[in-house]
């Protein structure tokens, strides 16, 4: 893709559309009239993600917020991300639906004012669009037992249950190696849960974007329930006598597949793709306007032990892939986001034929996409403590914007003046 780029006109470019403060565009378009021919800057979106759990000590605090959004605007992001649920399924939004998350490790807070809203109030004052992001199974901590599934008993019998390869089933709530306690996609409550918190967040707070995270299954071993079981045999259309060896079993700590593998990864998929779709749907009813966008990691080759497919349907998954079916591609979800920011979380920056580098993710992403939606490269600032500046580059100039993940380590590595670099070096 070629864009005509006005150099001497991107400090202006970049003014005009932060004081526009458009919701509705990714874009912004300056145009040069003084003579009979016009040219363009465009301005792509740049977006810097503010984690909850990483950062719930320091932005207990207005200050903060207010120093930090400030300076995300002078640094040259257009866009900030607030994530408002973390993996212990409370909120830091004011919600009748989800508790308080009032602590995260040893540090605990009470606040009498509303989190998400103060962030939306100086966004607006610095001319910046708001995207918030909630994971979406995740409802618990392992490692220390606590959040929403150990503290509620309504949550008992929803949460993930996984084959291990002890060839035994546990209730991931018991697992300490597990990063969040799932709860279970194919439960009713569930899907009741997550639809409500999505309409409480787009009917209550006015933002621009929703970005979907850790809208997927824990990972392969999970989920084993007969909740799943039952909806595994109603999509196939027959019993699964020897569950959950007829999907797969273990010898010697290795996954075999049984004769339904590839039949319950196209399930899974299928069961992420509908959440994705519904998820769309009902915030657009509120808010048509609202951006939709997905986050997850750019090797898409590993991510079908997930239900990840966030590719276009028009890619066949079964030409490339041998745990695919044929009907895999139908799962793909990309024509129901706006925007895809693909998690090109990796050290290399540079090789069009290194699948270990960015440049390789973008590439795969675009094929994939099929330009179902748009794709957004996004990287993880701790693997560019020094070479920050040339991933933003690369990022703005192969994909159509860019994601810094996360605040707290820009700030810890004082990575500010680096990313203003790349942004202008890009000249997007």
């Amino acid at each position: 893709m070629k864009k005509t780029i006005v150099k001497s006109l991107c400090f202006l470019g970049v003014l005009v559309y932060l004081m526009q403060g458009s919701s509705c565009s990714a874009s912004n378009r300056l145009e040069n009239e003084s003579d009979s021919t016009k040219e363009e800057v465009t301005v792509k979106p740049k977006y810097l993600w503010f984690d909850a759990e990483a950062n719930f000590e320091r932005f207990s605090n207005k200050d903060s917020i207010i120093y930090y959004v400030k300076k995300a605007k002078d640094v040259g992001f257009t866009d900030i991300v607030v994530d408002v649920k973390p993996i212990y399924g409370k909120a830091l939004y004011k919600s009748k639906l989800i508790p308080e998350l009032t602590q995260v490790g040893n540090f605990s807070r009470t606040i009498d004012w509303d989190y998400l809203q103060f962030f939306i109030d100086q966004a607006k004052a610095n001319k910046l669009r708001v995207t918030v992001s909630t994971t979406f199974f995740p409802a618990g901590n392992p490692v220390n037992q606590s959040g929403l599934v150990y503290e509620d008993a309504k949550w008992d019998g929803k949460t993930g249950i996984e084959y291990l390869p002890t060839n035994e089933l546990k209730d991931i709530r018991h697992d300490k190696t597990k990063v969040a306690a799932f709860l279970n996609p194919l439960d009713p409550q569930v899907r009741t849960f997550v639809m409500d918190m999505v309409k409480e967040i787009v009917t209550n707070y006015d933002v621009q974007g929703y970005i979907l995270d850790y809208c997927r299954f824990s990972g392969i071993e999970t989920e084993f329930s007969e909740t799943t079981r039952k909806a595994f045999e109603t999509y196939i259309g027959e019993k699964v006598p020897n569950y959950p060896r007829d999907i797969f079993y273990y010898e010697n700590n290795q996954r075999v597949e049984g004769r339904f593998a590839k039949k319950w990864y196209e399930f899974r998929a299928m069961v992420i793709h509908d959440y994705v779709k519904e998820i769309k749907e009902t915030a657009k009813r509120i808010k048509p306007d609202i951006h939709i966008e997905y986050w997850a990691a750019s090797w898409y080759n590993a991510l079908y032990a997930n239900g990840q497919n966030w590719a276009s349907k028009k890619y066949d998954t079964h030409a490339e892939h041998s745990w695919a079916t044929e009907n895999y591609k139908n799962a793909g979800f990309a024509e129901h986001l706006d925007a895809f920011q693909i998690g090109t979380y990796l050290t290399k920056i540079y090789g069009k034929n290194d699948p270990e580098s960015i440049e390789y993710g973008l590439a795969r992403g675009k094929r994939l996409l099929k330009g179902d939606c748009k794709l957004y490269g996004s990287i993880y600032a701790l693997n560019h403590k020094d070479n920050i500046e040339q991933a933003v580059d690369l990022c703005l100039k192969e994909s159509e914007g860019l994601m810094v993940f996360d605040i707290v380590q820009v700030i810890g590595f004082n990575q500010w003046d680096a990313i203003k670099r790349g942004i202008e070096k890009s000249g997007f």
